[in-house]
């Protein structure tokens, strides 16, 4: 009987460790699951020791103001390593405190084998880190098909699996219930946690009450709760958790930066991305200094596979109501752009495949277990 842990620290985190747990008890129905995550992990048989809504905190002045709640995740998170001495301990992104976690296995467990499902984003930014996660893990299964040559670059393995999220919206279409018309709406995504939402979803949805023709879809993020989302609402202006359909049926998008840019664009609605910077009057620089902070040229999934500016990217200084409004009127009015957007969504699609990935990487971690 092989015992696993994860540890997932966000919503999409949760969804893809989930679809991993049910692949890998699939393939070995002797299998026991724990670790830290979200109720997808706890639905698909995993035992939690912390859910992440107590985990995840972005901006600077919030980690400081969670350290003390932060330092007690550690201790949890350690405590159930050694109380439960897993076979493999699988980690899916969220950097700074899984590698922290990796550091720790290696030290306490030395038998545990340790597999980085979905790696943090190196060739983004930190590209120094791809050495940590590579000599600290028995195993690298990447989600993005230019990863394993670039970990290659540097003398290391990652094995390409599939992308998840294509995967699961290419499943999600299939269902009859999505074959729907578009309709007069926009789609706002203003993001999983809570601080992006405060600081995001004001301003996206200053922007889209100027186009009085559509109706404003709010999608509501995994573990927030609706009463959240209720002060930024006027009459009118809808709540939804189907985000799939809503962003299906809607004629154009605003979306917060993260992989709901990618799940919008294989369900095809035309969008604009958008990204909140605490102090962004201090970063008119961002742009100019871009090439020397990061090694991508742009922020989002989208415009980083299809290795231009597909969709617009506003943000910093950039994201403002005027700015947003300026590319919506463009998403609704300007045919052949929306058109030449939807050519490069099917273009970045067949580049991520449709190979199964949480099946895939479940074959390869019994594979990692079966050689000890």
């Amino acid at each position: 009987m092989a015992k696993y842990f994860l540890i997932a620290g966000e919503a999409s985190g949760d969804r893809h460790a989930a679809a991993l747990i049910r692949a890998l008890h699939a393939q070995d129905p002797s299998a026991e699951f724990s670790g830290l995550g979200g109720d997808q992990m706890a639905a698909a048989g995993c035992r939690l020791y912390r859910h992440y809504r107590e985990m995840a905190f972005m901006a600077f002045v919030e980690v400081l103001r969670n350290l003390g709640r932060i330092r007690r995740n550690f201790q949890i998170a350690r405590q159930a390593l050694l109380d439960e001495q897993p076979e493999v301990l699988i980690l899916i992104d969220y950097p700074t405190f899984n590698l922290k976690m990796a550091a720790f296995c290696r030290r306490h467990l030395p038998h545990t084998r340790i597999v980085y499902y979905i790696p943090p984003k190196v060739w983004a930014w930190k590209r120094w880190r791809v050495h940590r996660i590579a000599r600290l893990s028995d195993l690298v299964l990447g989600i993005f098909p230019f990863e394993p040559a670039f970990y290659q670059r540097y003398g290391y393995r990652c094995e390409y699996v599939g992308n998840p999220t294509a995967e699961q919206v290419t499943e999600v279409i299939k269902n009859e219930k999505l074959k729907i018309k578009k309709s007069s709406s926009i789609a706002i995504l203003p993001g999983s946690r809570a601080s992006e939402i405060r600081h995001c979803l004001p301003v996206m949805l200053e922007a889209a009450r100027r186009f009085t023709d559509y109706r404003i879809l709010v999608t509501a993020a995994p573990g927030i709760e609706d009463a959240y989302y209720t002060p930024y609402l006027r009459e009118g202006e809808t709540l939804r958790r189907d985000t799939y359909t809503v962003v299906r049926e809607a004629r154009a998008a605003i979306v917060n930066s993260g992989t709901a840019t990618l799940e919008t664009a294989l369900l095809g609605c035309p969008q604009t991305a958008v990204y909140y910077l605490a102090a962004s009057r201090l970063l008119r620089w961002i742009r100019w200094a871009q090439p020397l902070v990061f090694q991508i040229r742009y922020f989002t999934l989208v415009n980083i596979l299809s290795g231009r500016e597909t969709i617009r990217e506003l943000v910093a200084n950039d994201f403002t109501a005027d700015k947003i409004a300026a590319e919506l009127e463009r998403l609704l009015t300007d045919e052949a752009y929306t058109k030449n957007m939807l050519a490069e969504y099917e273009h970045i699609h067949s580049l991520l495949g449709s190979q199964p990935s949480a099946e895939t990487a479940a074959k390869q971690i019994l594979a990692l277990t079966s050689l000890r």
